[in-house]
This record gives structure tokens, sequence and C-alpha cells, in this order.
């Protein structure tokens, strides 16, 4: 039998979340809700689905494997050139296209202890090293990570908001790091959640662009925009490193159904708004709540929560999948006592409420 790669042969595999489907076939139960995946409950804009729609007439042709009229709309949109932006099949191909773009063998990628778990796996089957730093209080800790930074550094991978701890670093902490940092080291700073941040020191990252730094600001149409069956991710960064990325990235990786929907959803602002609102308020019913029953709930400025049992969850976890609500066990990150619970509707929130306190006898 033939042998993989020696990078893949010790891989952890990402495992996605269930399926509404298969949990209701596996139980016999109906009616079930997933706030397990991070997805945005109220779906897509309406404008980002009429377009897909009258963009399937035109599937039998490849889709535009420049993303020429997504790529200059968001050029506009965030007011960057159109040749810093690279598209992926998703924002998870953006960071593997820079890991096989950048690393190799022999050289190492520092990344926090429970962030986002494709880092790991892109810089190891590159090659390369993951080297550690462990995150106090579920938040990257960017001094320790610098530390950790040797002449074999070629990339350092921040998660903010954080993936799955909904941690996130300040602006000050960013600007300290991105100061002492060498221009020769890839920055991915991954903003799959921006959209959902409130707080004033959250730093957005392209305001860092003309520091002369190697920053890949990594962003996603799949949480805020809730297209994340589309598949389509983005990254913005300096003009010759996204070029040299163009080289390793597949031909024709977004679809024309996702490009066309991607466009569309830039000029909803009201559905992003709308859909902020809704988190929001379900953050904080959700921190009350759990406040309530005594459960370590980790502040959260994405769209999901990380509870805390201080035990094995996997019992919890079971008895919820019996009361119909699909949560997220996070053992895979370190995170061994610890569920990953999405912020839903607010019916939804209601109902996970109320099945955690019947499983846990309160």
């Amino acid at each position: 039998m033939i042998k993989p790669n020696p990078f893949v042969e010790d891989l952890i595999p990402y495992v996605p979340g269930k399926p509404v489907e298969e949990l209701e076939r596996e139980l016999g139960i109906t009616g079930a809700i997933k706030i397990a995946s991070n997805e945005n409950p109220i779906g897509p804009s309406p404008l980002a689905m009429k377009a897909a729609m009258e963009a399937l007439s035109g599937v039998n042709r490849y889709p535009d494997g420049d993303a020429f009229y997504l790529k200059h709309k968001l050029s506009e949109s965030l007011g960057v050139e159109p040749g810093t932006i690279i598209f992926g099949n998703g924002s998870n191909d953006v960071i593997d296209v820079a890991a096989r773009t950048f690393l190799g063998p022999g050289d190492e990628a520092v990344m926090g202890e429970y962030a986002f778990i494709v880092y790991p796996i892109v810089t190891r089957l590159a090659g390369a090293s993951a080297v550690i730093s462990p995150m106090p209080g579920y938040t990257h800790d960017l001094k320790d990570i610098y530390s950790r930074i040797t002449p074999k550094t070629k990339a350092v991978f921040i998660a903010n908001p954080n993936n799955p701890t909904g941690t996130m670093v300040a602006k000050d902490e960013m600007e300290w790091f991105l100061g002492k940092i060498d221009g020769d080291i890839l920055v991915v700073i991954d903003e799959a959640y921006f959209e959902y941040v409130d707080d004033p020191s959250y730093p957005d990252s392209l305001d860092y662009a003309g520091l002369g730094k190697s920053i890949l600001t990594v962003r996603t149409f799949s949480k805020i925009y809730g297209l994340a069956g589309m598949r389509l991710g983005y990254g913005i960064g300096p003009e010759d490193m996204v070029s040299n990325m163009h080289k390793a990235r597949h031909p024709f990786n977004t679809s024309s159904l996702a490009q066309a929907a991607a466009i569309a959803a830039l000029d909803d602002a009201g559905h992003v708004r709308k859909s902020k609102e809704i988190n929001s308020k379900g953050l904080d019913y959700l921190g009350v709540e759990l406040g309530k029953l005594g459960v370590e709930y980790a502040p959260s400025h994405a769209n999901f929560g990380l509870v805390n049992l201080g035990g094995d969850p996997m019992p919890v976890y079971n008895a919820l999948l019996r009361e119909g609500v699909i949560v997220r066990p996070v053992g895979i990150y370190g995170l061994k006592t610890h569920l990953r619970v999405s912020v839903g509707l607010q019916e939804e929130n209601e109902r996970f409420i109320r099945a955690f306190k019947k499983v846990l006898g309160k």
C-alpha cells in the first residue's frame, strides 16, 4: 500500500461539524438546530442569492480565474489597489496558498496554542515546523510569540478575533508587535470575524499596509455575509507578495456563482448591519444566561462563545444532541473541557439555554 508524504502522516485532519440532517437520521428526531459552525443564522443577502441564481446559466463556462469584477469591486470598497488582493476557495485556501508560497522544509511558523487548526496543518504540509505559543486567558500573547522568533521563522499566524476562543488582540499590542518584527517574516492576520467586533481598541490590519512589513490580511465572505457554502475568502497584502502567491494558487479556485454572489453582497450594507445586530444581542444573551449558570465563558468578539465545563464535555455534547441541539467540541484545539457555541437566532439561543439547563440538571 502506498504511504503518504511524511508531512501528512502525523497530521490530525480537520473534522467538520455534524450536519443537521445526519443527526436527525441517527437519533430519529426532527427540528434540530445547528449552532456549531459559526454560520450566519439569517443566511445570505437576498441580493447575493438573486445574483447567484442569475449566474447559474453560465456554469458551463469556467469562472473568471482572476475574479476581475469582484477584485475591482472589493478594492473600491476597501480602498486598496486591485493587485494587492487574492481570492481563494474560502479563507482556508488563501492561508494554504500563503504557506505553500513562503514556507518550506526547515522553516518555522509561530502560532497560538488555541488558534485555528488550519495553521499547523498548512505549516506541516509545507514541510515546516509549527512553534506553539501559550494563550493565557485564551488570547494571543504577542510578546511571547515574538520571543519565539528565530532565524528559522518565516511566518506568524494571528487570528483576530481568534477561533475557537473569540478573543481579540488590541491595537496597542498589535502595533508593538508589528513595530518589532522583521519585514522578511510573513505575518498572517486572520480577520474572518472582524465585522462582528465592536471594541474600539480593535486594530484593522489594513491600516498597517505602509509599514513595510509582509502582512497578509485574510478575510472571508463565509461569516457575516452568510456565504459559507459558496467558499470564498480573500487576502490583502503587498503587491509583490500577492503576485508570488498567485503562482502557487490553483487556477479557477473560486466559482462564478461565488463571485457573483459576493459582488452583490458588497452592495447590501443593510444585511451586514442586521447580521451584526442579531449577533450582538445573541452574544449578550448567552453571556448573561451562562453567567447565571456559573459556567466559565470566554469574552467573545466574534459570532460564537467558548464554554468551559471543567471536565469531559462529551457527555454534555451528546446529551445536547439528543435534545436536537448541535454544538461543537473543540478538543482538537487542545481545549479538552470546552464546547463552542455559535450565536443563532434568538429562538435558537433560547432553545440552547433551555437544553443546556436540562442537561446540567439546573
